[in-house]
């Protein structure tokens, strides 16, 4: 599919609006679209993305800012229509052969409405694409832009629905809001937030990333970091039956073991061998992970520290530990910590910490780590973020169903200008 994206200004301009259309631009290039970007100010960020720049579509331009000089006074100026016609032509060639084009705010704020009335006078029109209006703000509802707004046109073409169009607001908010100004119903208007960029956001290595999408960690809640080598004093198959157990209460529990074989013992290759031999027993292979399975090395420190980023909860089921460096790892990642009850870890840990003996019922820890996470609001807060708002299962979930729908199912419900 060929996509365009509309918007006054693009990267490397700083802002909200601006931020999200890369976004959303980089994830439709990534699925194999053919991605252009129109806009008065910008610059190409991406040679998968092609940047068209019309002057004419931003906010600044000088004849644009004369226009609405007047606009703001409540006159349309003798230019107006002449100014609708120049800009309908160039966005007619920068959008030829698109299948949809995604306009950003311009058909909902009155920065620019020569551009607004173009898009509305080419909307429906042979060989235009099929348009989505994508509401960030709304002039009609916003206190300070009041006194820019005048009845009739062309200040009503920011509260009335064009003809099958798409309505996208990023909240129930504007969503309420967007209903009221258009007087239609709700469920003509789609909710589709805004994102974070998980893996910008916490600078993470391309191996971590690689790894999290491989195994589905994002879905994991809780996630539970276990960043021991493999040998049997760190008695890992009692974390493989804490998990167990705690996927009764959790479905989508997960664990990583991060560290690799124990260097010095050849019997940790057996061991290795009956702890996959318990996961798959317990019904595991999805959701407990062993990173020695895909690298035969120690992961450099940015890697681990990405993973206590990326973490619920620090899990240390150790029968031995002479110090317990996890421990201040975690705390520095304000991350809670489930261990076992060792004099090296409770010196470390004090009352900070949550304990149990090497040798507990692994049902006891699997409650004991349910039951402190859910009753954190920072952790829900947390995994609910991750599992909603990454800009990934945004698209997943939301903007690719919405690309690949049927123009059709947008009927005429709008009332006249």
């Amino acid at each position: 599919m060929k996509i365009a994206l509309l918007h006054y200004s693009a990267p490397p301009v700083v802002g909200g609006v601006e931020s999200v259309l890369a976004h959303q631009a980089n994830l439709m290039a990534e699925a194999g679209h053919t991605v252009r970007v129109i806009a008065a100010r910008g610059d190409a960020w991406d040679g998968h993305i092609d940047f068209i720049r019309i002057p004419l579509v931003g906010s600044r331009h000088p004849a644009i800012q004369a226009v609405k000089v007047e606009l703001d006074n409540g006159r349309v100026p003798p230019g107006f229509d002449e100014l609708v016609r120049e800009i309908m032509v160039q966005l007619q060639t920068a959008t030829r052969g698109v299948d949809v084009l995604i306009a950003h705010n311009v058909c909902s704020l009155n920065k620019n409405l020569a551009l607004t009335e173009a898009l509305h006078r080419l909307n429906g029109s042979p060989n235009f694409p099929r348009l989505i209006l994508w509401h960030h703000d709304l002039a009609w509802t916003t206190p300070r832009y009041r006194n820019e707004l005048h009845h009739g046109f062309p200040w009503s073409l920011l509260r009335t629905d064009w003809p099958g169009v798409a309505q996208i607001v990023i909240s129930s908010l504007r969503q309420n809001e967007l209903a009221a100004l258009l007087d239609i119903p709700l469920k003509r208007i789609r909710v589709i937030p805004n994102g974070m960029d998980i893996a910008r956001f916490f600078k993470l290595e391309t191996k971590t990333l690689e790894w999290i999408r491989h195994l589905n960690l994002l879905a994991a809640t809780p996630f539970l970091l276990v960043p021991v080598r493999i040998t049997p004093r760190k008695n890992l198959e009692m974390a493989l039956r804490i998990l167990a157990d705690l996927k009764q209460k959790c479905p989508a529990a997960a664990m990583v073991v991060t560290g690799p074989l124990g260097a010095h013992n050849p019997a940790n290759q057996d061991y290795l061998s009956r702890l996959l031999n318990l996961r798959a027993q317990l019904g595991l292979e999805k959701s407990a992970h062993f990173l020695a399975e895909l690298s035969d090395s120690y992961l450099p420190d940015a890697i681990i520290a990405d993973f206590y980023r990326l973490a619920d909860a620090l899990l240390l089921p150790s029968r031995e530990e002479g110090f317990g460096i996890p421990l201040i790892e975690s705390a520095l990642s304000h991350r809670p910590v489930f261990c076992t009850d060792l004099p090296p870890l409770r010196a470390l840990g004090l009352d900070d910490v949550s304990y149990f003996s090497p040798d507990e019922d692994p049902h006891q820890v699997a409650g004991l780590i349910a039951d402190t996470l859910n009753n954190d609001p920072v952790y829900r807060f947390a995994t609910r973020t991750r599992q909603q708002y990454t800009w990934e299962q945004i698209y997943q979930e939301k903007i690719a169903p919405l690309l690949a729908e049927d123009p059709h199912q947008f009927p005429d419900e709008g009332g006249s200008q």
